[in-house]
């Protein structure tokens, strides 16, 4: 039986996911070991177990809140858009620096490591850590796919778009032909330009 009360069950669980997210973030899922985490916490390696499954368990929790943060930051930017335009605008250069800034938004939003990763928990798995395996990774692709001025309406296929664009802010990590960051940001501009005019029907009006 468990010595920890349900107040300090709550802070370990609480301490895991912040000591994961900082070493995930820095190390990678391959080179983090559940023993990095526990000692980050304080608590011993078969301690660890009675609050997540498997350092997989444990990762999945940690993508899974830093993808509710980051939706918390995405709706704080747009907050103030004046248009749907204007807020697909706003949304894609908050996406864009976020992923240049923040390896483990990178990893969820180009490499889909949310959805690789839940897939391969057992049933137990995905419920103690509250996911779902099959969640749309966009903010917004819904509600932007249900409007007429919308040029698509699978909020999949916007995701796909948006993920794919957002490859670019990788474009400046090769060692050749690296662009200058002058030059990088106004290629980013103008990708984000093209692809918001694409994503409205030509006659629409600000959406």
């Amino acid at each position: 039986m468990s010595r920890f009360s349900p107040g300090d069950r709550e802070r370990i669980r609480s301490d895991l996911v912040v000591e994961g997210r900082e070493l995930f973030a820095r190390f990678g899922f391959e080179r983090t070991r559940v023993k990095d985490v526990t000692d980050a916490v304080g608590i011993g390696t078969s301690t660890f177990y009675q609050f997540f499954d498997s350092k997989a368990a444990l990762y999945a929790a940690v993508l899974r809140a830093e993808r509710e943060e980051l939706e918390t930051r995405v709706d704080a930017a747009v907050s103030d858009a004046d248009s749907p335009r204007d807020e697909v605008a706003t949304m894609l250069r908050t996406m864009f620096t976020e992923v240049r800034s923040n390896p483990l938004a990178s990893r969820l939003i180009v490499d889909g490591e949310l959805h690789l990763l839940t897939d391969q928990l057992s049933e137990s798995e995905r419920q103690s850590i509250g996911s779902e395996a099959h969640e749309t990774d966009l903010p917004y692709a819904e509600r932007w796919a249900a409007m007429d001025a919308f040029r698509y309406d699978d909020p999949d296929l916007i995701s796909g778009l948006v993920r794919s664009l957002v490859f670019v802010t990788r474009a400046n990590d090769s060692p050749i032909d690296a662009l200058h960051v002058s030059a990088y940001e106004d290629v980013e501009s103008r990708l984000i330009e093209t692809l918001v005019d694409g994503l409205f029907e030509p006659d629409a009006e600000g959406g």
